[in-house]
């Protein structure tokens, strides 16, 4: 795929699409410190191949997206002992904001947010800002707030481990990561870990970037009762087995819309195993589809 870039306003994002512009568009929308190649080719492909077009790029300050350098590195010290951070350059709104400009500088009226992880957080955001924008929201592995559905003392401490300095490095901290929050009921696919995660670290490396995303998770705080009276057709998909957003969160996001449907799945973690694309994929098409 061709790399496109969009200037959103102070951002530039970074995007590839799939599929034909003259079909229906789900925009995918990646989770913390994760780059939009971990949504696969083939994965964005099997959607683009149900009749979709199919849009997945960088957030800011991850990969070739515009990063905020000059904000440093935020002080997440009360994060580790429990406590509160007061302060980020931006908040998940902003994020939101920018996954919207990037639909406007596409010239697309109405599109399908699919989100995962924190990726669900901003789609989330995106649906509350911009709800005559969006025609469906899929929130994938998410939560309506920081606190819900916590991670395990484990899973945090690998999310938080330290960064890679090297491509060789990247690889081999990627497969320790996911086997602390991966799908314990599906084998894990290290070496697709390891060529993603040496691909991403060529790409760009800034490990500041994704700490000061992390502030913005926790700076945005819960969005339980806006969700209340959010109106746009909802799916919520959760691993059963998730170490990081434990299932709690998606629970609490799927009651705390309206109408919306919840979908988990034995065995699966914080990751999209491959056996289980068909299954995620069907989810996803026949939740746009009802909603058009």
């Amino acid at each position: 795929m061709s790399i496109e870039r969009a200037q959103c306003g102070d951002v530039e994002i970074a995007f590839e699409r799939f599929g034909s512009p003259l079909d229906p568009t789900v925009v995918l929308v990646m989770g913390l410190a994760t780059q939009m190649i971990a949504w696969h080719d083939d994965f964005c492909a099997m959607i683009a191949d149900e009749g979709f077009q199919v849009v997945r790029f960088d957030n800011r300050d991850i990969g070739l997206s515009t990063h905020f350098d000059e904000a440093g590195m935020p002080d997440l010290t009360p994060l580790m002992s429990g406590g509160l951070i007061e302060e980020a350059p931006y908040l998940l709104a902003d994020m939101a904001d920018d996954t919207m400009a990037l639909v406007d500088a596409l010239g697309i009226a109405r599109v399908h947010v699919v989100g995962a992880s924190m990726g669900g957080m901003i789609a989330q955001e995106v649906a509350l800002r911009h709800p005559q924008r969006v025609l469906s929201l899929t929130s994938i592995f998410s939560t309506p707030g920081p606190r819900i559905g916590a991670p395990k003392p484990e899973a945090a401490a690998a999310l938080l481990s330290p960064p890679a300095t090297t491509e060789e490095e990247a690889g081999e901290r990627a497969v320790a990561v996911y086997r602390v929050i991966g799908s314990p009921g599906y084998p894990l696919d290290e070496a697709g870990l390891t060529a993603r995660a040496r691909e991403s670290f060529r790409r760009s490396n800034d490990p500041a970037g994704p700490m000061r995303q992390l502030a913005a998770i926790h700076v945005s705080g819960d969005r339980t009762e806006r969700l209340h009276d959010l109106r746009v057709p909802t799916l919520v998909l959760h691993g059963e087995d998730d170490p990081l957003v434990q299932p709690e969160g998606g629970r609490a996001t799927a009651e705390a819309v309206p109408g919306s449907r919840l979908v988990t799945f034995p065995g699966m973690g914080h990751d999209l195993p491959l056996a289980l694309w068909p299954e995620i994929v069907k989810e996803i098409v026949a939740h746009a589809r009802a909603a058009d």
